[in-house]
């Protein structure tokens, strides 16, 4: 059963990066600074941070219940 998590989480993982951004982020991104280029990584990665961490919890939970 874990592997099988551990196997569907690296595939979830794998394909958010295949898919990429939208062609005007993109465009944005490409213009900014090193500076300004970090702050929006770093916002994007604030702004994923809950989500994942909602979903993480979820998941986790819903493990343990039925790991019995």
């Amino acid at each position: 059963m874990l592997k099988r998590i551990l196997f569907i989480l690296f595939m979830a993982l794998s394909v958010g990066q295949a898919i990429g951004q939208c062609s005007m982020c993109t465009k944005t991104a490409a213009s900014l600074d090193d500076k300004s280029a970090r702050g929006l990584n770093a916002g994007i990665l604030y702004l994923a941070a809950l989500p994942l961490l909602m979903m993480g919890f979820i998941g986790f939970r819903w493990w343990r219940q039925h790991k019995e």
